[in-house]
């Protein structure tokens, strides 16, 4: 049961780790559509972490990477650090919880293992919650810049990549947790040791003590 539950962990977190490279990748982190007067005309912008696509209604799609680091808002710049962050964070955790799995071979020691998985829930958990923090943001601020008398094609909405953001955010927190609740359960011995002394006699009559 307990090696299921550090698999389940692990994949989870795994999972939480892939969607993270995903919403750094998918340049859908907001979306403006524009409907003209027909929908031939249709075209929808997007904007991501290192570059902005438009899309049109025909099937044709352009996209741009950001000519300058400096062009880039604050805001910009800072989620794109807590991103790339949260992706080397749960990289090392990834491998750190293989070392401590009880299915692998790389460590012999339990105890070891046990401070392994305790260690790599503990850092899946640190990117989850760095990966949400520019998630969380970015969508706070469009929503509090969105205004229903603007024109639609003035109006950012949430992307797809930030939907796989919570998501992906959300299972790294879980299942770090788990892994790090089984650690540090592991290393709690739950039948404690007694030791008492127990008196025999020698063969030569004189009393000695064996312990136990």
């Amino acid at each position: 049961a307990m090696m299921t539950m550090q698999t389940g962990g692990l994949v989870m977190a795994t999972l939480g780790w892939l969607g993270s490279i995903l919403t750094c990748a998918l340049p859908m982190w907001s979306v403006t559509a524009f409907i003209g007067s027909s929908i031939a005309v249709a075209q929808v912008f997007s904007e991501g972490l290192w570059m902005n696509c438009v899309y049109e209604s025909t099937g044709q799609t352009q996209c741009k990477a950001y000519d300058s680091l400096l062009e880039l808002t604050s805001d910009l710049q800072a989620a794109r650090a807590m991103v790339v962050t949260s992706i080397f964070t749960a990289f090392f955790a990834f491998f750190i919880a293989l070392s401590g799995a009880d299915c692998t071979r790389c460590v012999d020691d339990n105890g070891t293992k046990n401070s392994f998985s305790a260690v790599a829930g503990a850092l899946f958990v640190v990117a989850g919650i760095v990966l949400l923090i520019p998630v969380s943001w970015t969508a706070s601020t469009i929503l509090n810049n969105y205004n229903p008398m603007v024109p639609d094609a003035l109006n950012r909405e949430l992307g797809a990549a930030l939907y796989i953001g919570w998501v992906s955010s959300a299972l790294e927190i879980f299942g770090g947790g788990v892994l790090c609740y089984l650690g540090t359960q592991s290393q709690q011995d739950p039948y404690p040791k007694k030791y008492r002394a127990v008196k025999t006699c020698g063969p030569m009559g004189y009393a000695m003590k064996d312990y136990v």
